[in-house]
């Protein structure tokens, strides 16, 4: 099969009078498939980069178990028929492979942030990687594609920690460059927003009375020994009117998290503040962030010392700690070798909550298929439970909707194999001027249904915050 070079030219400017918002809004008008991701991590050297990428030329989809779509450059989509589930990480890497990085490509290590496909994989999409059969795969058609994946033409990236800006254009034979038309509006002095208002009141999926009456079913099967631990979520709708993008930008200021996206692809917006990484696959190493354990923030220090203590000290949320990291570990050991805890139940601080966060590694083995680590990977435990397929099938039979977007991964797949993907909470997804949000609490056998309400309430306070701040924009 031929394979079709990439060339991509990198062009350095000076960052320090740019932000990412403010070039996102100047191209966001003209440049159809846009995308930004940043991160708040910007006094870290190796992690201060935000980017913007535009104008899809090439991707991958699956809108269906039947078939997936691929769309190469300047040709017409392609289908391919599922016949197995369990194929589809190969047909994925297979199509990545299509691509090659031609000579006279730019030394600069920005270059690569450019030199791969950026996209998502929902949580109902598990039924690609495993022997799990959900109920979205019987009649009930997802909202969104289960999988999206594109290799853009430009991709921005910013420099925070060096206050630099990498143009990275991605040349291909037959696709026009339109470098001086993203120089121009990069440096124009105009910023184009619009206001956004909510609509009438907000809905949810199920009542506090039923999440808590879902929770003391998942508590009897823990006590039955169906699950050690399962996550339970509940969702809730705002129809909006005007622009969405604000309360994205809202979101980032109120709640600045490690994985900030938004992700534009015409008809549907997924945007998001995560803390959690779903797999980062670098150097030859893939590392999982188990978060596991949630206190309330107060924002008082006093208050929250004394809140991080008890948390370091409950012994529900310790034994769900010790048993998600365990999940990360066989997970990890499934296709890497010499797996290790790196760092364990350390303390961190969002806006609104108190985590317990581990970090998990392994040494990828040569010629690994990415898509197949991801695979195994996926959904991570802290959004499924453990044992992961039995508490998926107890998910897909005690919650009303199915999660689409919510516990997916979101981010980059290098053709290096290299991966970058956060978990999906946090997260909005923005269709037909509605926006629905999602958040789950793990549940063990020693778990109090009003704490789980109220954990998930914690969490969703961020988002249900940058709505109302949104509106002020």
């Amino acid at each position: 099969m031929k394979r079709i070079a990439i060339r991509t030219d990198v062009k350095k400017m000076l960052a320090d009078v740019f932000t990412p918002v403010g070039i996102y809004l100047r191209l966001r008008d003209r440049f159809r498939d846009t995308i930004l991701l940043e991160s708040t991590d910007h006094h870290v050297a190796e992690n201060s980069y935000s980017f913007i990428g535009i104008n899809a030329i090439a991707g991958m989809e699956i809108t269906s178990k039947e078939s997936l779509e691929f769309k190469l450059p300047g040709q017409s989509p392609e289908k391919l028929p599922i016949k197995t589930t369990e194929e589809v990480p190969q047909h994925l890497w297979n199509f990545m492979k299509r691509f090659e990085i031609a000579e006279g490509s730019s030394t600069l290590k920005e270059a690569r942030f450019a030199q791969g496909l950026y996209g998502y994989t929902t949580f109902d999409a598990v039924q690609f990687f495993d022997t799990i059969k959900l109920s979205v795969g019987n009649g009930q058609q997802p909202t969104i594609p289960l999988m999206r994946y594109r290799l853009y033409q430009y991709v921005i990236a910013i420099n925070h920690f060096k206050d630099e800006l990498f143009i990275c254009e991605n040349k291909i034979d037959g696709i026009e460059s339109e470098l001086s038309v993203v120089e121009s509006l990069i440096r124009s002095r105009d910023i184009p927003v619009y206001p956004f208002a909510v609509q009438g009141e907000e809905g949810k999926n199920m009542s506090d009375t039923d999440y808590m009456d879902m929770v003391k079913k998942g508590i009897q099967s823990c006590f039955r020994g169906d699950v050690f631990q399962i996550v339970l979520s509940r969702r809730f709708q705002q129809k909006f009117t005007g622009d969405e993008f604000n309360v994205y930008r809202a979101l980032r200021s109120i709640n600045p998290s490690p994985y900030l996206f938004f992700f534009d692809y015409g008809d549907y917006k997924l945007m998001g503040s995560s803390p959690e990484a779903q797999l980062i696959i670098q150097n030859g190493k893939a590392v999982v962030h188990p978060i596991a354990g949630t206190f309330k923030r107060t924002g008082n220090d006093e208050i929250d010392a004394r809140e991080t203590e008890r948390l370091r000290n409950d012994p529900k949320e310790n034994a769900e700690h010790v048993m998600l990291v365990d999940l990360a570990r066989n997970d990890l050991s499934r296709l890497c070798d010499d797996v290790q805890v790196v760092h364990y139940k350390q303390v961190q601080y969002y806006s609104h909550v108190i985590h317990l966060v581990s970090e998990v590694t392994g040494k990828v083995r040569p010629d690994s298929n990415p898509f197949e680590l991801l695979a195994k990977t996926f959904p991570a435990g802290t959004l499924s439970g453990a044992p992961k397929i039995k508490a998926m099938q107890l998910i897909d039979s005690y919650e009303p909707t199915s999660r689409s977007y919510y516990g997916g991964g979101i981010g980059f797949m290098g053709f290096d194999g290299s991966c970058n993907h956060a978990i999906m909470i946090r997260t909005f997804l923005s269709k037909d001027n509605t926006l629905t949000y999602q958040g789950g609490a793990g549940v063990v056998s020693a778990s109090n249904p009003e704490h789980e309400l109220q954990e998930v309430n914690n969490k969703l306070g961020a988002l249900k915050k940058a709505i109302e701040f949104a509106e002020t924009i």
